[in-house]
């Protein structure tokens, strides 16, 4: 273990790495069963989509930690996986087999950007303001998870009618508003307990205060219901049959003159999608533990292979989505998640070895891994986010060139609800802003072509 990952080379031991592996696992377990509900809506054989999810999650993870070292763990995407449904299945017509070929195809192209060093050159592009801002929004991003899990806001529909002509009249809309709750539901009780908890274990300097705020607010929710404990039966140990969705990838009519345009806009959609997830994930929770060192900052041009961490992580994370496809689900990508165990102090592959093991074993014991409940994966998630703002405070706000793209990527990473919204409005404006500011001389050509692929996309979906 020690020679293998370099645990004293990393200042870490095995006991650390473990106990991050645990936490990841924890906060991210929940996957096992909201992705098959996913595709399963697309028609995707439910039980099948659990054995993949676990084995995609399992295998990308184990990528990660003997090929590039490093405590993040792969599973099939949030977001990715509605997108598989609601918009290329639903949405585009394709069949969940011919999703599955587009999910192939997009991994196949992932793979390709990163081992051309492509992908590592868009990571290096980036401006270091918009680094630090990408770490903050990822952890307002996950600290908004958390509030949610944790059932501290609640979301009415307030109806109202709007007038678009004296003629032609109006419609019926809705406006979402949130709200703090009002701490009646066990579940906001059991959060808010573990929530106090946890903040007092890490002011106390407490070591593992996560992961001993996870487990004791876990059996703090036994008492409110919260908690639900398994019975032990025969069918709990049964691994649903992968055999229905198994390498049943479907490339018939793809490429055909009347679905090229369509198929070509979806691959570059889920690719643009996955690439920006992960790079934001690892500059999020990279750029503040010390994993991606100065090697990865480092040019380019003439180093051979994959020489990096950061090229050996972003190649794990291409090749499980492939993988994935290969196995019966969609996109799989880097979990934002893994910054819980980061924060826990892991800092090598061992965490992720820890984490994928974990994943197996949850073939034969899912419902035990799953009887953590939300209410106490939350409060970890909302104090990561705590720990992740801590970068904000190098970002020059007096300059507007600089704190109007970083606001941005923190805006729209958090209210809409996705890491890649946050990046793309952050790239935009910042190449806006550097141009008016009569320094566009000095913006990367590469952000210039993310910019414009950004918008490309933007157009397309609207169209599309």
């Amino acid at each position: 273990m020690e020679k293998f990952f370099k645990l004293k080379e990393h200042g870490t031991n095995v006991r650390t790495e473990v106990l991050g592996g645990f936490t990841t696992f924890l906060t991210m377990a929940y996957i096992i069963f909201v992705n098959p509900q996913i595709l399963g809506l697309a028609g995707v054989p439910s039980g099948a989509v659990f054995t993949a999810t676990i084995l995609a999650a399992a295998i990308g993870t184990f990528i990660m930690a003997f090929v590039a070292n490093v405590p993040f763990a792969v599973a099939p995407g949030m977001g990715l996986n509605a997108f598989f449904t609601f918009t290329v299945v639903f949405g585009l017509g394709y069949s969940w087999q011919q999703a599955l070929a587009l999910v192939f195809i997009c991994g196949l192209i992932n793979i390709f950007i990163t081992v051309t060093k492509i992908r590592k050159m868009i990571v290096q592009a980036i401006p270091e303001s918009l680094q630090y801002a990408i770490s903050g929004g990822i952890g307002l991003f996950i600290a908004y998870i958390g509030l949610k899990e944790a059932h501290f806001l609640t979301f009415t529909g307030e109806a109202y009618n709007l007038m678009v002509s004296t003629e032609g009249g109006g419609g019926i809309f809705k406006n979402i508003v949130p709200a703090l709750a009002d701490f009646t539901d066990p579940v906001s009780q059991v959060a808010l307990i573990g929530l106090l908890i946890t903040v007092v274990l890490l002011l106390k300097k407490v070591k593992s205060a996560i992961l001993i705020g996870i487990v004791s607010t876990t059996i703090i929710g036994i008492a409110f219901n919260v908690t639900q404990i398994p019975a032990l039966t025969a069918d709990m140990f049964k691994i649903p049959s992968l055999a229905p969705t198994f390498l049943k990838l479907d490339f018939n009519g793809l490429f055909s003159g009347d679905k090229l345009f369509i198929t070509l806009t979806t691959v570059f959609a889920f690719s643009l999608t996955d690439t920006f997830d992960t790079i934001g994930t690892f500059l999020g929770a990279g750029r503040k533990s010390g994993i991606f060192t100065e090697d990865d900052a480092k040019s380019v041009e003439h180093s051979k292979g994959l020489s990096t961490k950061m090229e050996r992580a972003l190649f794990a994370d291409a090749t499980a989505t492939s993988i994935g496809a290969l196995l019966g689900t969609s996109n799989t990508t880097t979990y934002v998640e893994s910054a819980a165990g980061i924060a826990q102090g892991a800092k090598t592959g061992l965490a992720s070895l820890t984490t994928g093991v974990l994943f197996l074993i949850s073939l034969f014991l899912a419902p035990v891994a799953l009887m953590v409940p939300g209410a106490a994966t939350a409060p970890a998630l909302i104090v990561v986010g705590i720990f992740m703002a801590e970068g904000l405070k190098n970002i020059e706000w007096g300059d507007l060139t600089v704190a109007i793209p970083a606001f941005l990527v923190l805006a729209f990473m958090g209210f809409s609800y996705s890491i890649t919204n946050g990046i793309a409005f952050g790239f935009l404006f910042y190449s806006i802003a550097m141009i008016l500011d009569k320094k566009g001389n000095k913006v990367h050509p590469i952000m210039y072509i993310i910019t414009v692929l950004f918008i490309l996309s933007f157009v397309l979906t609207a169209v599309v």
